[in-house]
């Protein structure tokens, strides 16, 4: 089968993309490498709240990818999901379409999208000895209440780790947040909430050791950066937020102009390949913002340049979704 346009990337632009391509009437195949769709927001932060998304104050990561699953059914007859396979390999044909191969199998496509966001990831970690034995250090949290009645130390001074431990606060029996710097880097609302809660802040220090019993770290030792005292800290579970190392894998093969592993796009998220298009936090351009909305808005750029490269004759103009609904 022909797909109009084939979106790399299962994340929540992704799934977006996919959805605004059946809503200019496209045959779409959406591929992403992990076993369920959602990317990082469900694979490592489902029970997080989000607070910059339109219309909800706030929202749960995992909710956000279930009703944007819910949304891109209204077009499961022209949608085509492929999980758990990495795309290897694009060519492009003498006609202008394209052959992508993955680890499984060959697909053709008149135009592509790419929606990887930051590519693979994988945790940083504390970097102590006998922390690849512990069972009890958490890098990704997928349920919230396997921390109720224990104490928690979180590490890390971005949202990721803020956030965590304010929703931490009424399930654990304590939550204890270290970061090596005074201040934090979160939202400055965030901050003000963390620094009016029950949760013990230790700044700024830094993970020194750990304390295991056979595969469980009971404690673990910080030490000022400045002064260097140690302080030992009781614990039934770590949770690390240092980030992730990302990698984009094969995407370097491909034949972009990457920039510090990004794809430079123009104001029709167009490549520097003609029929490839980006957008999300794979792509960038001058003033980009790295946040979910931003990739939202150029969802419907992408796919009206996609539709525009596969179908020349057709019109590269956005209808209203009142529209096309209604003559649906």
């Amino acid at each position: 089968m022909m797909y109009d346009v084939t979106v790399i990337g299962a994340g929540p632009v992704g799934i977006f993309t996919a959805f605004y391509g059946g809503m200019r009437e496209m045959n779409v195949l959406l591929i992403d490498a992990l076993e369920t769709l959602g990317g990082q927001l469900a694979a490592l932060y489902p029970d997080k709240y989000i607070y910059d998304i339109a219309g909800y104050p706030k929202i749960k990561a995992q909710t956000l990818i279930d009703n944007l699953t819910k949304q891109l059914e209204t077009f499961k007859n022209s949608t085509t999901i492929c999980l758990k396979e990495q795309v290897t390999t694009i060519e492009k044909q003498i006609d202008g379409t394209f052959i992508i191969t993955t680890n499984v199998r060959q697909y053709t496509s008149r135009s592509i999208i790419i929606t990887a966001g930051n590519g693979a990831f994988k945790a940083r970690p504390l970097g102590l000895e006998q922390e690849e034995y512990a069972t009890n250090i958490h890098y990704f949290v997928k349920d919230l209440s396997v921390f109720k009645n224990r104490r928690v130390a979180i590490f890390g001074g971005g949202d990721s780790a803020v956030d965590w431990a304010l929703m931490l606060e009424p399930i654990a029996a304590q939550v204890s947040l270290i970061h090596r710097r005074d201040e934090f880097r979160a939202h400055e609302h965030s901050v003000a909430n963390l620094k009016a809660s029950s949760v013990k802040l230790y700044t700024p220090y830094i993970p020194h050791s750990l304390s295991l019993n056979g595969t469980v770290a009971h404690e673990i030792t910080l030490a000022h950066v400045k002064n260097k005292e140690l302080e030992v800290l009781p614990i039934d579970d770590i949770i690390v937020n240092f980030g992730f190392v990302s990698n984009i894998g094969p995407i370097t093969t491909w034949g972009f102009n990457l920039e510090k592993n990004q794809i430079p796009v123009d104001s029709f998220q167009a490549t520097n390949i003609p029929g490839i298009f980006a957008c999300g936090d794979i792509c960038t351009y001058p003033g980009r913002n790295k946040l979910i909305i931003t990739g939202f808005g150029e969802a419907p750029i992408a796919i009206a340049a996609a539709k525009k490269y596969a179908f020349p004759e057709s019109s590269a103009a956005h209808a209203h979704s009142t529209s096309m609904f209604d003559k649906k």
